[in-house]
């Protein structure tokens, strides 16, 4: 399988056009064309569905996309791998970030990142740790940032941290009482209406867990994931949340709500990395400026 006929096939699938994919690879689109057609001969298989509005991939293409991306992915880093014997910190990392924590990190890691190794270039991308689990199996992603994830042969799994989970309820008063807030049992937490994320995110499954171990259910009044859209509907009176301090101290109004500590109820937040691959070197000194920066971005003062 040529890898110049794969990229061009992704970048086609991936912009839906054969034109847009042209114009993005430099390429003449006949010389693109005839190549996704002779790697669709080779494979014995029709990988788009060509129309009048563009392209998109049939089941077999969808199928090689997953796969074509993780090949180019490494095919990138087997190139930094050389780059290494020179010493230089040099390729293409890529990232995974819970969104409550890209918030807090993604603009002060790429600027940090810019700092220390200006050769490299950072791809960072949000997700569920459920998504971004089978992206570093698959290759898509060198690192993700993971809550509450347990073994797997396939990802290495380092700690972090760990974050007190609060229930959060909309403030009746306008400013913020100086006295400490008193924690909240779990069984407590329990009797409330909570406006919570759907499965399988990371929060969701260890309320359900831990009340489980108590014999008890979360009474959920909504499903809807995004911190900002929870918030959102807990101002506005449809519930309560269970979030970490820092999804809240991010987000638009953080004092339009009163955090409570819920006994016991801790998410942990690990550093993975696919255990089939070896790091470079550029992904050893990314690693290291993430648990540096989480430190002192992520631990509340």
């Amino acid at each position: 399988m040529d890898l110049k006929q794969l990229e061009y096939f992704v970048r086609v699938a991936e912009l839906g056009s054969f034109t847009r994919a042209a114009v993005a690879l430099d390429v003449a689109q006949p010389a693109l064309s005839r190549q996704v057609r002779l790697l669709e001969v080779e494979l014995r298989q029709n990988l788009l569905t060509r129309n009048g509005r563009g392209a998109a991939p049939t089941e077999a293409g969808k199928l090689l996309l997953e796969h074509g991306r993780g090949i180019l992915h490494q095919v990138e880093r087997a190139r930094e791998e050389l780059g290494r014997v020179r010493g230089a910190l040099a390729g293409r990392v890529a990232i995974g970030l819970p969104p409550s924590v890209a918030k807090a990190m993604a603009v002060p890691l790429v600027r940090e990142f810019r700092q220390r190794m200006p050769d490299a270039t950072l791809s960072i991308s949000e997700g569920l740790s459920v998504g971004m689990q089978e992206a570093l199996a698959n290759g898509r992603l060198d690192i993700a940032l993971l809550y509450n994830t347990g073994p797997s042969p396939d990802v290495e799994l380092t700690p972090l941290l760990e974050e007190q989970l609060f229930l959060v309820q909309h403030r009746a008063g306008r400013t913020a009482s100086s006295a400490k807030p008193k924690p909240v049992p779990l069984r407590d937490v329990a009797q409330l209406p909570l406006v919570i994320p759907s499965r399988p995110n990371a929060i969701r499954m260890l309320v359900e867990t831990e009340m489980a171990a108590l014999g008890l259910r979360p009474q959920v009044a909504l499903e809807i994931d995004g911190v900002a859209a929870i918030l959102d509907l807990v101002e506005d009176g449809a519930g309560n949340a269970v979030l970490s301090r820092n999804a809240v101290a991010t987000s638009a109004r953080p004092q339009a709500f009163s955090l409570r500590p819920v006994t016991g109820l801790r998410s942990r937040l690990l550093l993975a990395m696919s255990s089939q691959r070896p790091a470079t070197l550029t992904q050893t000194a990314v690693l290291e400026l993430i648990r540096q920066m989480a430190r002192t971005l992520l631990v509340p003062r």
